[in-house]
């Protein structure tokens, strides 16, 4: 029970360091909050799709294949077009202040979705469980059944919480400054959505160069 309880709280610690890292995921809550009180906890349901399967996959030998170059240069430019595609629909909002809800930027419109989606293509985010989360997960499974299942609820649990706090805050803040904040806070969050876009396109264009001239 005490290597357990050792095991669980080093992945707390470890894990926090990837959940509360800066990102696309963090930037997409923040957008999404300043319109939807429980986005980030929507957004967080959307990772966890992605993310707990992810879990016993990599432990059965899919890390593997995502340290194949080809495949991360296909995710990394499959996740800097949708994040540049995500980042025209919220300038594209901005652009029209008095529309409703329904013309706001596609950040706001599907959480669920949204959450899949920024998970599933970010380069960083499978590269991480590739190489850290794989010792963790094989740890856990070393440890027995319970010790694994702990181990992937709790970790999803830490992105459940922050994301939704991130929403809240967000969505709280924005009510009480009214609406000049959330256009500011969407013009921030579509920049950094055109940033993390021009990088993975970027990062994966370079690999490909790399990878045609060395071959």
């Amino acid at each position: 029970m005490n290597e357990l309880l050792t095991f669980l709280a080093s992945a707390i610690v470890i894990s926090l360091s990837g959940v509360l890292a800066p990102g696309a995921l963090t930037a997409a809550t923040i957008a999404a909050g300043a319109r939807r009180r429980w986005a980030g906890t929507m957004i967080a349901v959307g990772h966890g799709i992605v993310e707990l399967p992810l879990i016993v996959l990599i432990v059965i030998g899919m890390d593997k294949l995502l340290k194949v170059e080809g495949v991360r240069i296909g995710i990394g430019l499959a996740g800097g077009v949708f994040l540049l595609m995500m980042a025209w629909g919220m300038f594209r909002a901005l652009r029209h202040p008095t529309s409703d809800d329904n013309q706001a930027a596609s950040a706001t419109r599907h959480p669920i979705l949204i959450g899949i989606i920024l998970s599933a293509s970010n380069p960083y985010f499978l590269l991480w469980w590739a190489t850290v989360g794989l010792a963790l997960a094989t740890k856990a499974v070393s440890l027995g059944v319970m010790a694994f299942v702990l181990f992937a609820l709790i970790h999803w649990l830490l992105d459940l919480i922050w994301l939704t706090i991130l929403s809240w805050v967000t969505f709280g803040g924005g009510k009480l400054m009214g609406n000049v904040p959330q256009r500011v806070i969407l013009g921030i969050c579509a920049a950094a959505m055109v940033f993390f876009g021009g990088t993975f396109l970027w990062e994966a264009g370079w690999s490909l160069h790399s990878l045609l001239a060395g071959s």
